[in-house]
């Protein structure tokens, strides 16, 4: 598997994870405004973007192989390893599974807990309507929860811009996106044993992956900092680049052992 890549910058690598149902088009805020402290690396996940679904059965741990190999392909040993919301999910997938790799992790916007079993059916329902209906589920009940009220109420630019990402994601990457979700292990243990800092974001007004979980994983971690994003909600990178930005060029610098972005 040959992930489409869009990178930006030099120094220090960092891989950023894109949301759910969204592609690595979602990080352009942060390959601008980050490239100039990093090198800003932005995978397609299988099926999103300019990436092909291939064959195997979903998994966050294929995902999370993905990962790796593009690595290998861009020559990078080790770097900061972050996602958003499923990115997270996946970041956590390679960290059990390649923890050799990391440098640091951020984890923006999701959260260690298994799914529970209403979620499990809620997101089988939905890869299958997807697949019969095409994307007005995802318009319906998907799109609203990823933004806050503050960029529903204000940013309609910014909300726009959402809806025109979730409305193009392919149906079949959603449905297999959502089965891999599904069957994602509780990864607390995971984030227990890491051996590097971690950067835990969270937008202020998240309903889905709210403050509480935020908090859990950065307590988990045996060097963890947690960094709330005001008037953002689900997609804190998107709704507030400037404070996201802002947040992991400091993790950055301090991993590199240099002064901070404007510091």
């Amino acid at each position: 598997m040959h992930l489409y890549t869009r990178s930006a910058g030099e120094g220090l690598p960092v891989v950023l994870l894109h949301a759910f149902p969204l592609s690595s088009a979602m990080w352009l805020a942060q390959r601008e405004g980050l490239s100039a402290v990093c090198k800003v690396i932005t995978p397609d996940l299988r099926g999103f973007g300019g990436s092909v679904l291939g064959d195997e059965e979903p998994s966050l741990d294929v995902m999370a192989d993905d990962v790796a190999r593009t690595l290998d392909r861009e020559g990078v040993d080790r770097a900061v390893i972050g996602g958003l919301s499923m990115g997270g999910y996946v970041t956590m997938a390679l960290c059990r599974r390649h923890p050799d790799r990391l440098l640091g992790l951020v984890l923006a916007d999701t959260k260690a807990s298994a799914d529970p079993d209403q979620a499990r059916v809620n997101r089988e329902r939905i890869a299958a309507a997807v697949v019969e209906d095409g994307p007005a589920v995802l318009l319906e009940e998907v799109l609203p929860p990823l933004v806050g009220r503050t960029t529903a109420e204000r940013r309609a630019m910014v909300y726009g811009r959402v809806r025109g990402l979730v409305q193009s994601a392919p149906p079949r990457a959603v449905a297999w996106a959502q089965r891999a979700m599904a069957a994602r292990p509780d990864s607390f243990d995971t984030l227990r044993a890491l051996k590097v800092p971690a950067l835990v974001l969270v937008g202020e007004e998240d309903g889905l992956t709210p403050r509480a979980d935020a908090e859990a994983m950065a307590g988990a971690v045996p060097d963890g900092r947690l960094t709330v994003i005001e008037k953002a909600g689900h997609l804190s990178a998107v709704e507030q680049p400037e404070a996201f930005n802002r947040a992991l060029a400091g993790f950055v610098a301090e991993l590199a052992g240099r002064a901070p972005l404007g510091g």
